[in-house]
Parts: C-alpha cells; structure tokens; sequence
C-alpha cells in the first residue's frame, strides 16, 4: 500500500508531502497503473513547484518521494505553490477514492 501524508500549518497551508510504498495493484513484474497514477500526479507536482516556483529541493528513494518548501519564498511563489499542492492533495485523494486498498492519504499538522 501507498501511504501519502501531506503536511499542513496549522492555517490550513500546505508545507509538504511524503509519499511512501508501492500501491501493490498488480502482480510482482506487471505494469502497476495505481502506482503510476500515484506517481504521475506526485512528480507532476514537482514539476510545477520546480518551473513555477524555483523549488529544486526533494528527496526521492525507491518507492519514496518528499518535498518541504523552503520557509524564504517570496509571498507570490508561496500562493503558487499553494495551488499546486493543493491540486496534488485533489488528485492523490481522487486515486484514494477509486483505489483506496492500494494508497491511503493523511494529514499531519506541522
């Protein structure tokens, strides 16, 4: 199973995401689709935080991606990066509702 935790202030702003594990969907060697899913939407998210934002700063491992946002961002690339984590959590609790015995999505206050 797929655990991703997204991190939030306790205004409700989003400051991070772990996710973490293989969703499992298929068989050892088969093309998993919910893993892709997981991924696509997780890296997507990257991507946008990387070319919108200037946040370069990640941590990627086998079946594991984390990402913090640097506490000196401007106020612009702060909303920015607002709307795209927020469109990370969207997706990630949209795989959720369609596969939930393969990936479970939490909150934690930071």
């Amino acid at each position: 199973m797929t655990r991703a935790v997204i991190n939030r202030l306790k205004n409700g702003d989003i400051v991070g995401f772990s996710i973490r594990g293989h969703a499992g969907a298929s068989r050892n060697g088969e093309f998993d689709m919910v893993c892709a899913a997981i991924s696509a939407v997780g890296y997507t998210a990257l991507g946008g935080l990387q070319e919108l934002c200037g946040v370069n700063k990640y941590k990627e491992s086998d079946g594991c991606l984390e990402m913090k946002l640097p506490e000196d961002m401007t106020s612009e690339d702060w909303a920015k990066a607002q709307i795209i984590l927020k469109t990370l959590e969207i997706g990630l609790k949209q795989i959720e509702n369609q596969y939930s015995e393969y990936i479970q999505v939490s909150f934690r206050e930071v």
